[in-house]
This record gives structure tokens, sequence and C-alpha cells, in this order.
């Protein structure tokens, strides 16, 4: 089928046929002959929306002008036709490309945004407009921006970029399309050029889509415009465009208009790198990494929907037609702004204190536990550690780390990182902490979406950077060799550094930021990753006190006691509150490893500490016991408390260890890195709550107030909350320690902040008639059946009650709704740690004894039964079970074809 078209605005014209385009209204199609930059007149192809809105009694708001690059045209913009969008849209197909005129002509980029000007005259566009552009359409579109500000409410940019230094080599794709040699048989002899772009999305497009893509284009004089687009690259000096791309560069500085910027970082052309220049000339953007997306991120992601949330965000409380531009600081309110606060207590300022104490100066702050077959340690007092920190804040600062410069900290727990971190807070600079338990891939995420300006890492970290392209500038944790400073391109060391610092001190030099604002960010904590890729958690000074203080004193630390860190994110938080800290000898990356022994020489380094450790260690250090010498039993049983958080902990686990630790109380706090301390409760306060839907978490601590988002019948959260006993609902959380924002996920922080005042977990539970929560799994693992919505704990409760059971871990399968529950269980006979087996059918005894205990236990019928070496867990925790995983294994296999876990 193909459809014919005419203009309706600038004079009707021969149309050429366009084939029917999935996703496209016909009615959208339009043709205009406008006279170009050359003064000749030239037919045009757009999509416009007008009649269409017409038809609905929509006025439209404004006019949103989508402009494409290379080698696409209009049909990539087919999502933003939507009944949510109530703006006139526009998607071009410039000349030469898409459906738009061959003209023979060679078009640079000031004559393309000359004919646009031309073009958007013709229409008689006026404001107000709100620009899209996608790779070269994305220059273009600030270049009619720029000149037509006075129309311009808005600016929207997609996998672009607006300035290629001249030191700097094109990407390696544009070097390979651009090499005089094949240059040509690359673009417009063959499609090869159009085919790579295409085939850049996984999962594979569509087939229809790729057809739609390739149909313009087909032949080598209608792929012509491709040639000069890849030519019109302004790389050196001397290239004609260079002066348009330098003025557009410096012009862009000067959009005072709200600006959103989408972005695909698996992009091999438009990279992060240039994510990282468009945010320095426009630093009020709001800024979405699409994390699985590539350089058609229109098709990789939902891009149209985050764009008529922040259309609405910006401009909902407008009229159509209002040409005012709105605030640049609209948004929502940060969570912790609703809280009780508490009193603001500068991030370090403790240290200082101890240090400049003589009673307790010399005493140990930071305990390094060697390991080998001596057990040897290393001790740093606050009066070294205050001397450290201050050498490095002034060495940091005379090497060019300023207050919101970000670093990225690589360090290993001990004293090289609590010198950095505090450091870092001391000058203003923002800490970027992403822990080495988030894998190679998980780490690289983290790394590259913070664009950290500085990055302070171990040689197995730099040499990762070096490999992995990581962004900014290097500096090694010990003095490298000449050689080794080369390869890895490290320009300077901490004890460089130091020494530096040191000297400078020795003049007096101020080490400390001036009037430094309590709501400027402090630290970047990146989540877990349990649940999708690990978001970055920003906070500010005041929100990072308060998280402090909220964990200080939910775990009762106190400086007499210090702190035993088994999950090493947590040894930054002792020095804060004036308590000495220790890691154990241990793998950071595996904090499910963690032995008794190991745990006991690390409490015996502080005497009688608290100990906090990742739920998954609790399994291993029972089952090590056995090897504990009579002085490390003495030693665990000096422990005041104990703790654990990152999983709900079963009582019968706790009940265990008390056998280890007999005078400890046992808490078990729920929280998480955008909010590190919720609720808690101890060992005895889960026996009086006995069982129930979930497990308990306790009730609130202070300054905390809990809420629920109430879920339908396909598990969906509301967006209104209440504090109603018993119901089920996603679990919501007011606290002045609630992270500020996720970095450079607008719409993910949108989401989470739905509701006004609260921050929503993602978690679901329910509150009791005692005020107290429970956790009953995540809300995206919610499984909505025919006949109601279940939740995941409790069922995977039931499971592992049956006689043999390790662990459990169930899903859903099938259309929401009328989902069927599948249960992927361990077997303790069976356990193997590593990489989980294929699972297999259980037996029919265990199947029966399952399906009948749950179904005995909860009302709900589990459908299949799987059994498997060892379940997928998170990679920080080693405890969280992938029951996304699963059920995307489930899908699969239950469908008949083979799938792997």
């Amino acid at each position: 089928m193909t459809i014919g078209h005419q203009s309706t605005d600038a004079g009707r014209t021969a149309a050429p046929e366009i084939p029917e385009q999935p996703g496209v209204d016909p009615r959208l199609h339009r043709f205009a002959t406008v006279k170009d930059s050359f003064g000749d007149d030239r037919q045009w192809h757009y999509l416009d929306n007008i009649d269409l809105l017409a038809e609905r009694g929509v006025t439209p708001r404004g006019t949103i002008l989508a402009v494409h690059g290379n080698p696409t045209y209009s049909f990539l913009f087919r999502t933003l036709f939507r009944d949510d969008i109530d703006w006139r849209v526009i998607a071009v197909d410039q000349l030469e490309m898409g459906y738009s005129e061959r003209t023979k002509r060679i078009r640079g980029l000031q004559d393309r945004i000359t004919d646009l000007s031309l073009f958007t005259d013709s229409l008689g566009l006026r404001g107000p407009i709100v620009t899209v552009g996608h790779d070269w359409g994305g220059i273009i579109s600030i270049g009619w921006a720029l000149d037509n500000k006075h129309d311009v409410v808005g600016m929207i940019l997609t996998n672009t970029a607006i300035y290629q230094g001249l030191g700097e080599s094109l990407p390696k794709a544009l070097q390979i399309a651009s090499a005089p040699s094949i240059i040509r048989t690359m673009t417009s002899g063959t499609d090869a050029f159009l085919r790579g772009t295409i085939n850049l999305s996984k999962p594979p497009l569509p087939s229809e889509v790729k057809a739609a893509y390739l149909a313009p284009y087909r032949g080598s004089k209608r792929r012509a415009g491709i040639e000069q687009f890849v030519a019109d690259i302004p790389a050196d000096a001397m290239h004609p465009s260079r002066a348009t791309l330098e003025r557009l560069a410096e012009g862009l500085k000067d959009m005072k208009v709200p600006s959103l910027f989408l972005w695909g970082p698996r992009d091999v052309v438009f990279s992060d790198r240039f994510l990282r220049d468009l945010f320095e000339r426009v630093p009020h953007a709001q800024v979405h990494r699409f994390e699985n997306a590539s350089h058609l991120v229109w098709d990789d992601a939902d891009v149209a929907g985050t764009i008529a949330e922040w259309l609405q965000d910006v401009y909902g409380d407008q009229k159509p037609g209002d040409t005012a531009v709105p605030s640049l600081e609209r948004g929502p309110k940060a969570v912790s702004t609703f809280a009780d606060q508490p009193p603001h207590v500068p991030l370090g300022s403790r240290i200082t204190e101890l240090a400049e104490d003589p009673a307790t100066a010399d005493l140990s702050a930071v305990v390094e536990m060697n390991g080998g077959p001596d057990g040897g340690r290393r001790t740093i007092t606050w009066r070294r550690l205050e001397e450290r920190i201050a050498d490095l804040s002034a060495g940091m600062l005379a090497h060019g780390i300023r207050r919101g410069s970000r670093v990225s900290v690589l360090v290993e727990p001990g004293a090289d990182l609590t010198a950095v971190l505090y450091s870092c807070l001391r000058i203003g600079a923002v800490a970027v902490v992403a822990d080495a338990g988030l894998g190679v891939k998980g780490l690289t995420r983290a790394v590259v979406g913070s664009h950290p300006d500085f990055i302070i890492g171990i040689d197995r970290a730099l040499i990762g950077a070096k490999v992995l392209g990581w962004p900014g500038q290097k500096i090694s944790v010990q003095t490298l060799p000449t050689v080794d400073r080369a390869v890895l391109g490290v320009t300077t060391s901490m004890a460089e550094l130091m020494n530096e610092g040191s000297q400078m001190r020795a003049l007096a030099a101020d080490t400390r930021a001036e009037d430094l604002d309590p709501d400027e960010d402090a630290l970047i904590l990146f989540t877990s990753g349990s649940t999708g890729p690990a978001k970055g958690a920003a906070y500010t000074h005041r929100q990072a006190s308060a998280m402090f203080s909220a964990v200080g004193e939910t775990l009762q630390l106190r400086p007499e006691r210090g702190l035993v860190a088994g999950f090493a994110p947590f040894a930054l938080l002792g020095p804060s509150l004036g308590a000495p800290s220790v890691v154990p000898d241990m793998d950071v990356t595996r904090p499910g490893e963690l032995t008794a022994a190991a745990l006991a020489d690390a409490v015996d380094a502080l005497g009688s500490p608290a100990v906090f450790t990742a739920p998954a260690a609790l399994k291993n250090i029972i089952d090590t016991a056995g090897e504990l010498t009579t002085e490390q039993r003495e030693a665990l049983a000096r422990v005041p408390s104990f703790f654990s958080a990152g999983a709900p902990i079963p009582a019968p686990l706790l009940r265990q260890l008390r056998t280890l630790m007999p005078n400890a109380q046992s808490f078990s706090p729920y929280g998480m890195t955008e909010c590190l301390a919720v609720a808690a409760i101890d060992l005895d306060g889960i026996e009086e709550a006995g069982s129930g839907n979930g497990v308990c978490v306790g009730r609130p601590v202070p300054r905390v107030e809990i809420a629920i988002a109430p879920v339908d019948e396909l598990g969906r959260a509301a967006d209104h909350a209440v504090t109603t006993a018993g119901v089920t609902g996603e679990i919501l959380v007011r606290a002045a320690h609630v992270r500020d924002r996720y970095l450079m996920l607008w719409r993910t922080t949108r989401e989470a902040m739905r509701i006004e005042g609260y921050h929503a977990t993602g978690d679901i539970g329910h509150l009791d008639d005692q005020g107290r929560l429970w956790v009953e799994g995540r809300l995206a693992h919610v499984i909505p059946t025919a006949e109601g919505v279940r939740t995941p704990v409790v069922i995977e409760q039931a499971v592992e009650s049956v006689e043999g059971v390790r662990r459990a871990g169930v899903c859903g399968v099938g259309p929401a709704g009328t989902q069927q529950i599948i249960a992927v269980v361990e077997m303790e006979e069976d356990h193997r740690p590593g990489r989980p087996a294929q699972p297999k059918p259980a037996p029919h005894e265990l199947e029966d004894s399952i399906r009948r205990t749950v179904r005995e236990r909860t009302g709900a019928e589990v459908t299949a039964v799987f059994t498997t070496t060892t379940l997928p867990t998170d990679i920080r925790h080693n405890s969280k079970i992938d029951r996304t995983r699963l059920a995307a294994w489930a899908e699969v296999a239950l469908s008949g074809k083979k799938a792997k876990l």
C-alpha cells in the first residue's frame, strides 16, 4: 500500500508515493514547496498533526519542531504523535533526506540551518516552540533556535553533539565512514552506513521498522545526502562548517530555556563525552540516560513518553500559546525538605574535634587488617587521620580539584579511602562512591554515567579505567613508576598530593571550602543494581549529614565501641560519628564469603565494637564457626550489638548467630542506598511480631515517616499515600536523609517522587496495627494472578519451610491479571556456590509438598517447581534473589524454548 499527500500549508505540489509506515498515521504526511538557501524552490516532506489536533478539539499548547540527523528522517519521531502531547508536532525531512527533494546541491551546516528557517517561515510558525534534535539534527536545531530565540521556550536533545575539539579524534565509526578513500562507498555507493546505523539497536529493530528506515534511500542517488552529512563533519580548523560549529557551541551557553537531554549511552558515535560537553554548556538541563539504549534511542527506549511527562511538568500550568519561558528551576521539591530535620553537623567535623583533643588524638580511628598468618594490622590515629585529610585537601586544591568537581573514588576500604572521601567533603568536591561489588560492567556504567572530573584509584581500577575508557583525570593511590604512569595516563598520586599539601599548609594555606552551602552536592552513592542498572543517588551535605546521624543512632554507634564493617561501604560511616572502624580481611566484592575467623580478628582489633555485615555473610559465618580458636570465640562474645541490612533477616538465622555473639543485641535495620535507615527491629521484636505476610522490619527510626501507595489488581501502585493498617502497596518514605535525586535519571527521579513529600522505594509491603512495617518483596516482582495480587516473600517463606529446601525464589509468568506462580529452589544437598545450573523440573514428591505447603500457608497456587544449584542474586550483597532473571528464564522455558538462567 502507498500513500499520496498534498500540502495544506505552502501550496500544493506533486507528491511522491510513500509506503505505509508502521506507527505513522497516513494523515500526518505533508509536502511543501519552499525556496531554499540558494533561492531555488524545493519540495519538503514533513509530518504534521495540526489537523488531527483539530479533529479532537485540542488547541495546541505550542509547537514541537523535530529535526532528524543522518541517516534517518522524520520517521524517527513517529512516537511523538500521541494523545498525551497536546502540542502541534512538526517533524521534517531535511532536503536531500527522507522523502524530501534531492537537489544535487552541496549543503553545509549553515545552509541547512537557513533552509530550516525558510521552511518554518513558510508555515508561519511562531512561538511557543520547543525544538527537538537528534544526531546532526541536534546541531541544526540548536542553530535554528539561536536564530529564532524570540520563539523558543524549550530545547530537547537526544544523542547529538555540539562540539568536536580540534585536538580530539572523531569516534571510530565516523573516522572509518569519513575516510576519503571509502566515504562514497560506505555512504552513498552502498547502504552500509545506513544499515550499520539501524543495526546498532539491541535487541534488533522489527523488520518492518528497518524496512521503513531503508525505504527512502533505495539507490545511490537517493543516498547522496547521507554522504553529504558525513563529509560535512567539521573535524579540522579549515573545514567550511567549522566557523558555524564554533558559533553554535558558544551560543548554546546563552540558551536559558528549559532543556531536556535524553541519551542512549551505548551509542558508538555520540558517546557520553558529548553529553558531558552539552551539560557543561547547559548546566540547568534535565538529563535522563536510558542505560540499555544505543544511537537510535527513540526506538530503543520510551523517549516520547519521557518527553510527554517533561512537557506536562514544565508547561502544564501555562495556557496554550503562552510564550513566557518557564522557570529553569521547576521540579519537585526534595523529599528531605518535608521531613523533621536533625541539627546539621558538617561531615568530617568530628574527626577534627577528636584529633585536636589530647585525650583522643592518639586513639585508633581506622584499623586495616592486612591478613596473612601473622594477622598483621595497621592503625591510624585520629591525629594522623586529620593530618592526612588536611594534607590531601590542600594537595587536591593545588591540583585543580575544586568545589563541585566530581571525584570517582576507587580505593579499597581503609585509611586511604577514608582520607580521600573526607578530603572531598572538606573542599566541597563531590565524591562518587561506586564499590567493586557492582562488577566490571556495573562499575563501568557507574563511573562513566557519573561523568567524573577525576578518578582516584588503586592500580587495578586505573588499569580498568584505561582499558574501558573511563573519563576523568587519573590519580593513583601509590606513586607509580614513570612508565606505568605514562601507560595509564596518571598525572599524580595521593602521596604526591599529600606531600605538596603538607608544604602548602606549612605556608598557612586554607584547606576548607569557604561558606560551603549544606544544600550543595556532597556524595553520589550507587545502588546495588539488584533490580536493574545501578543508580547514582545524589546527596547534599545536609542530607548526607542527616543520613550518617540516622544510621549512627539506629546502630547505636558510639566512639567507645567502634564499628566492624563487614560490608565495605559502611567503613566510611564510623569516622563521621567519631567511631573507630575496621574492615575484616575479606574480598570486598564478595561480602558473602566473610568467614567467622576474619570477623573475629577484626572485632579483636577494636575490643568490643558493633558489627555490621551483609545478609549473605551470615550463613557463611555460621558455617565456618567450627574453625574459630578459643581467643576468636572470646572476641565475638564481646560484641555488644550486631546489624545486618540489605535484605530482611529471618529470625532463625539471628538465633543461630546468638551462639557466636551471645551478648550482642541483634538488629535487622531496613533501608536502601536512597535512605540508609528507615526502620529497625531486634530479634525480640521479630519473635513478638510472629509470622505474617512478609518479613517484619520494625517501626520507623526517629524522624522517619512511612506510608503505603496501594496496589491495584494488576500490581500497579497508586499515586496517593495511606497509613491504614493492612493495606498492601509500595512502601513510601519521608525523612531528612532521603537522597536528593538520581544522577542523570530525570524520569526515574520523577517516578520515585510522584507523591509529593515521599520517596517511593520500589519495595512492597504493609503496616500492621502496631505501626510496624512488613516487607513483602519488590513492586516489580508482584504477581497479579486471577485470584488476586500475590507478593513473593510470603510464598518464598512457605517454600523454604519445606524440608530440604535451602532457599527459594518465586516469579510470575503470563499476562498481568492471570499470571502463574513459578518456584525455583536450591536444595540443601545439591547447593553449590557459583553460577546457577540450568533449572530442572523438581521431583514430583518435592513439587507436591511445596504446592501443598504454599496453598495451606498463603492460599496461593504454585503452577510449577524447578530446582537449581544456586539461585541468581545481586552482585553487591550476594543476597537479593534476582526474581526478574528468574521470570525471564521461566517465560522462555515454559514456552517450550531453550532458555539459560
